[in-house]
Parts: C-alpha cells; structure tokens; sequence
C-alpha cells in the first residue's frame, strides 16, 4: 500500500514513447511541474497529451513541446504558447481543441467508466458538424480535421454525443497526500487534476506535503487512493516553485 517513490526519475521511469498522458493544471496553477521536468529528462517522446493546455514558453509541458516530444494535443485553450502555434500551423502537431467543460466531463467520466455521454455544448457548432482542423500540412492546407459527431434530442434539445477519455498514463500535483495516494487539492490547484488523475490508468502525484495513512479526515479527501498508483514527496523548494503565466501589480 505504500506508493511513494524514491524519487522523480524513479517515478517516471517507465513511460514508454507514444503514450497517452493526461496532465493537472490551467495555465501554471497546479501543474505537476516536477514531474514533467523529469520525463523531459527520461526522454519519452511521441506523447498524446490530455491537458486543459500546454503551459507556456519554456513552462509546464511547453518544455516538452519546445523538445519536439508532444506528437497530439487534446485541450481546451491553446494561448500564452507561441512554440505550441508554431507546431500547430507548421503540421508539426495534431490539436483536438475541446470545450473546456466538455474536457473536463469527459476526462471525469473516463475515470468514472462511462464510455460516453450527451451534452448541449458545441450543438450547431464544427465541434458537432466536424470539420476543426486537427492537422495542418506545410502549405496550410488541412491534413487532418474532425468527424462529424452524433446528436440526438433530449426533451425538444438537440445534444451532442462526447466520448469519456482515459489515458495510459496522468501526471498531477496535490497539496496534500498519504502513502496510501489519498489526496487533497488547494483552491485553483483542484482545477484539472481530479479529472486528469481520474482518467489515467496509472497516475503519478507530486504532492507538497506527505503525511501518514490515518492523518488525513476522510471527509476531506477530493480523490481517494484508489485513483493513484505512485506518490512523490516534493522538497521545500519544489512545492514552493509556483508561477503565474503573467503577473500584473500595483505601480
């Protein structure tokens, strides 16, 4: 029962090229930034990324789309990166752009073992006709675009059929965590990580502050152990590295 891991390298150790990986945080806020350090450093490559987005410049996974290691983007906002419209537009890399609440439910009920679900969001749009760019060649042409997907009405309204995500591998950072993988999420940092840790088959959690089984109040636990398959244990700086994509004060 005890999921700790000696260190970061030894966490990330076995993600293999061409996996599938769902990634916490919306911007920089909660984003398991250690751990993408270290499979930077692994040198996986070819990675199908789930995540709200990419980080930014030289941040969060832009430090492996910068690398040339993110082949597929599935997300719901793509700013703040001009490595990641470089990729996109060039035909480098293939983005499924996602409304950011369909993301998030769709990740939510991969995790949960619904296969799929109607939504209203996105009716009468290309996110149900189909038709988004996915995939541009080098002359700006499309390459690859999205299939029409199925509607069907729910009491006089019209919804659209949304498939649950789950990925081979998450990575997500907690505030607080048990070596049993129980975990707790702070304020904006509780944004994607339930749902990315939800969805990944085997999920790897950074967490500020370890604690022993029995420490934590069950009725506070956002995702129970169950979801999580190995723990990491930050140091003092690491848990207190913690940026903002733009920051903006008082003159």
């Amino acid at each position: 029962m005890d999921k700790v891991c000696a260190s970061a390298v030894e966490a990330v150790a076995d993600i293999p090229d061409g996996v599938s990986l769902a990634v916490g945080g919306f911007g920089l806020s909660g984003i398991p930034a250690v751990l993408i350090q270290a499979l930077y450093e692994q040198g996986a490559t070819g990675l199908q990324v789930v995540s709200n987005n990419c980080g930014v410049d030289g941040r969060g996974l832009g430090v492996l789309l910068a690398a040339g290691r993110i082949a597929r983007v599935t997300g719901s906002y793509v700013g703040e990166n001009k490595e990641f419209a470089r990729q996109y537009l060039s035909g480098e890399l293939e983005v499924e752009l996602v409304p950011q609440g369909t993301l998030a439910e769709r990740l939510r009920a991969g995790g949960a073992g619904i296969p799929a679900f109607y939504t209203p969001a996105g009716v009468g749009t290309q996110v149900a006709r189909g038709g988004l760019p996915w995939r541009y060649a080098p002359d700006g042409s499309v390459a690859a675009a999205s299939p029409p997907k199925e509607t069907r009405d729910f009491h006089g309204r019209r919804h659209v059929l949304e498939h649950g995500i789950t990925t081979d591998f998450a990575l997500v950072r907690a505030w607080r965590g048990d070596r049993h993988g129980n975990l707790l999420f702070r304020k904006s940092a509780a944004n994607f990580n339930p749902l990315a840790a939800m969805a990944g088959r085997i999920t790897i959690a950074e967490v500020e502050e370890l604690v022993e089984p029995g420490e934590l109040n069950p009725d506070a636990v956002h995702l129970p152990g169950i979801f999580t398959q190995r723990v990491l244990e930050l140091n003092g700086g690491q848990a207190a590295d913690k940026q903002i994509e733009k920051r903006t004060v008082r003159a």
